[in-house]
């Protein structure tokens, strides 16, 4: 009889073991197992934004994570609708864009999760010719816009601000506001991303004017990209989140430390681009991924709030948003 106990004793000490040891296979995800597929839908054309999200993608940064991410460029809508209806789980846009989704009548329940750089990078730009400097020098001349409702409401202020009288500035509207002013040009001005356009026209031996946002005016420096989600998505997926911005992240790092071969890398994924104007412009960019901020993707609500009153205060938005209502730094990895 006592044999017997102890062979039983022996067995179902066996039986507690096998079910612990079934019980923690279960819980550990098998190396095996399928990724998790991720759609980030770009802002525009792929360019040097996005630079540390092809690095990610490319150098398996995403799959170390348990991703698959398809890289999406957008064929209609804007991407924060896309993203607020469920079409992307991630996607680009701007500070400007956020604050107007979260201040309509209908808010779109999206929220910015990362900047993709510190500093707004984008200005006034015109050929050197043309002899305009400043903001005063505006008065008279014309400048070909976009047609963003924040647009003259911009220019206004930053005239407005030196004593110059915004009426007397002609504003057409022109496809191709992004592009090179020359001195053979009908305009004279127009709104450019300098790490883009600006290194363009570097290669073209264009010489410009350029007047940053971020030096007009204190509350123009807005993070500009950034990458969002929807808030339902972000409830739901709080680690996936996290797994995709860590990947992100260590690409835009990769990008700051091996330029040449970030560059490399993006034009094998966009071979439409040169090589020239890749590098040149994340050498560019590279100040700016990261720059003052303890981490990259970090933002600040006083930047958020400056913005937001900004807008309030030129009748762009109806009524003011708190700046948690419209980012987190949640889903970012600890400052290294």
């Amino acid at each position: 009889m006592k044999f017997k106990n102890t062979i039983n004793s022996l067995l179902l000490a066996l039986l507690l073991i096998l079910v612990s040891m079934a019980g923690c296979s279960q819980q550990t995800p098998s190396a095996n197992s399928a990724p998790l597929k991720v759609r980030f839908i770009l802002d525009y054309l792929p360019n040097t934004n996005h630079t540390g999200v092809y690095i990610a993608r490319d150098l398996g940064y995403f799959a170390e994570e348990g991703l698959e991410v398809e890289i999406i460029q957008p064929t209609e809508g804007a991407t924060a609708t896309l993203i607020a209806a469920g079409q992307g789980e991630f996607g680009v846009s701007y500070q400007e864009d956020v604050t107007y989704a979260r201040t309509a009548a209908d808010p779109l329940p999206i929220k910015a999760i990362a900047a993709i750089l510190q500093h707004n990078t984008s200005g006034f730009a015109s050929a050197k010719e043309k002899n305009i400097t400043s903001p005063k020098d505006f008065a008279g001349k014309t400048y070909a816009g976009w047609g963003s409702p924040a647009e003259e409401a911009i220019i206004r202020a930053v005239m407005v601000r030196v004593g110059a009288d915004p009426d007397t500035l002609k504003i057409v509207q022109s496809t191709g506001s992004n592009s090179i002013i020359t001195p053979q040009s009908q305009v004279d001005l127009n709104w450019i991303y300098y790490g883009w356009t600006g290194i363009e026209a570097e290669l073209l031996n264009v010489e410009l004017n350029y007047l940053p946002l971020a030096d007009l005016h204190p509350a123009l420096d807005f993070y500009t990209p950034v990458i969002i989600a929807a808030e339902s998505y972000l409830a739901k997926n709080e680690e996936t989140a996290r797994k995709f911005l860590r990947a992100v992240a260590k690409g835009f790092e990769y990008c700051i430390s091996n330029p040449r071969e970030a560059s490399e890398l993006f034009v094998k994924a966009v071979p439409e681009y040169s090589l020239d104007l890749i590098e040149r412009s994340t050498h560019y960019l590279n100040d700016y991924y990261i720059a003052d901020a303890p981490r990259w993707g970090e933002m600040t609500a006083d930047r958020w709030d400056a913005y937001t009153q900004f807008m309030l205060n030129n009748q762009l938005i109806d009524k003011t948003m708190p700046a948690p209502e419209a980012f987190t730094n949640d889903y970012l990895s600890p400052a290294k």
